[in-house]
């Protein structure tokens, strides 16, 4: 398959149906539709290829001293993608809703492992990754969330993760079936996210003014 055939068909099928010119679009578009998605379509199957080519960024991208120290896993339908879902809680901000709601349960995971000190370094490398694979995910047509509470235990002890590897966050990646968007707030106002009566999910964010000190 033609590298980057999937992001430009789904330029092509979000354009109307008709074939068109593809251009790559811009990092603020890619930030614009990259939002924690806690709702996935069941139509949409992804493949283990797709998730490989995520994985892939991180040959591309910073890494503190450059040392390189996360290591992948590719999970998809199946045993190892219940056993991750039974292990993870995708909405502790909005408890009474048991987020994911019934038959919008992700299927696809990236799970980001290391064998290396838990640091400062780490972590920031662990940000960069995460952040440049949600946004390879969103140029191909996807969406993801980022999921730090999590069963390490159960999912390293279901998934037979290496004794010398310590699990440190789960990457849950679908085809949106919900709406997410953003609303600017002044500085010191509640940055709690939540859902109106017909399902979309707001989350607050400081306006660029406010950031500034």
């Amino acid at each position: 398959m033609a590298d980057n055939y999937l992001e430009k068909r789904y330029a092509e099928i979000n354009s109307g149906g008709g074939r068109t010119a593809y251009s790559n679009p811009s990092i603020d578009t890619l930030l614009a539709r990259n939002r924690s998605v806690r709702g996935y379509r069941k139509d949409n199957v992804v493949k283990i290829q797709q998730l490989e080519r995520i994985i892939a960024v991180n040959t591309k991208v910073a890494s503190a001293r450059n040392r390189q120290a996360l290591r992948f896993r590719p999970v998809t339908q199946g045993p190892e993608a219940d056993a991750i879902l039974k292990s993870v809680v995708m909405g502790a901000g909005l408890p009474e809703l048991h987020l994911p709601l019934p038959g919008t349960e992700p299927e696809a995971f990236i799970l980001v492992a290391s064998s290396a000190e838990e640091d400062q370094n780490l972590f920031i490398d662990l940000g960069i990754s995460l952040q440049s694979m949600l946004l390879k995910a969103v140029s191909m047509g996807l969406n993801g969330l980022i999921i730090r509470a999590f069963n390490r235990e159960g999912i390293e002890k279901a998934l037979e993760i290496p004794k010398d590897m310590r699990l440190l966050c789960v990457l849950a990646i679908g085809k949106s079936g919900e709406k997410v968007d953003t609303v600017p707030v002044d500085s010191g106002m509640s940055l709690a996210y939540y859902r109106d009566a017909e399902g979309t999910h707001h989350v607050p964010k400081v306006k660029a003014e406010d950031l500034l000190f």
